[in-house]
């Protein structure tokens, strides 16, 4: 009886190594906002959780014994890990997309905090980070990170072998695929600082004695606030469209 509570508690750490690295990483998750027990909570529910649902994918590769258990426990803390940083990656695509526009629009100088990073940034990047994160949560992502988590046995069972190489080409390819997924998604803002600018300096060249860009500044986040609030909606949807196959779908 001691040697099979001894079998679960270990296959439960074990469940818990993939499952906690997965949310230490995760977005929303991984929020300075959000309290580290409850962190702590909803990870131990959902090693539970999963234990039960594999409990033969995992129980028959325990072992007490430290020269197994530890190399098990660290390839299963990173592969937990690697899976919160796809995720992860393209909320920062978002957020770097997110200063670009602020910086193509004049706001880029007005820094407020943000909501879920430590990190102070600019008012129209939190929105739209925030906004999106909020919108993926709508759409239940995190139960599609806990499918993945579920999927990740078959892919990489329980072994003790991190799989350096495939984890680096997942890595790389969702990399370009999320900033390619950004840069499309900024587009409309990134051609409307330029045409903008552009115009702004022929004016400039033409009349050098009146300071151009500081008149015209009002008028150029009056018109990316414009164009904001209209591309708004699409960014969002076509944001969360692309979010599974970019990340978890692969």
């Amino acid at each position: 009886m001691n040697a099979s509570l001894e079998q679960l508690v270990l296959a439960a750490m074990i469940a818990f190594c993939r499952v906690g690295s997965c949310f230490l990483l995760m977005p929303g998750f991984s929020s300075i906002r959000l309290p580290a027990q409850i962190r702590l909570f909803i990870a131990v529910a959902a090693s539970l959780t999963i234990l039960m649902m594999l409990s033969n994918r995992i129980l028959p590769f325990v072992d007490s014994r430290p020269a197994i258990l530890l190399p098990l426990m660290a390839s299963e803390i990173m592969i937990g890990g690697l899976i919160g940083l796809l995720t992860r990656v393209y909320l920062l695509a978002i957020q770097f997309m997110g200063s670009a526009i602020a910086m193509t629009m004049g706001f880029n100088n007005m820094v407020g905090t943000a909501i879920e990073e430590p990190e102070p940034q600019a008012a129209i990047t939190t929105l739209i980070s925030f906004s999106v994160l909020l919108v993926l949560f709508t759409f239940d992502f995190h139960h599609e990170v806990i499918r993945a988590l579920i999927a990740s046995y078959d892919v990489a069972p329980l072994q003790g072998i991190f799989p350096t190489r495939a984890s680096l080409i997942d890595l790389t390819d969702t990399l370009g695929e999320s900033f390619m997924v950004a840069l499309r998604l900024g587009s409309p803002f990134i051609a409307y600082g330029l045409l903008v600018n552009l115009a702004i300096g022929f004016i400039n060249k033409l009349t050098p004695q009146i300071p151009i860009y500081f008149i015209s500044l009002p008028f150029v986040i009056a018109g990316g606030l414009v164009l904001l609030y209209f591309a708004v909606p699409t960014f969002l949807s076509l944001a969360a469209d692309s979010f599974i196959p970019t990340t978890i779908g692969r």
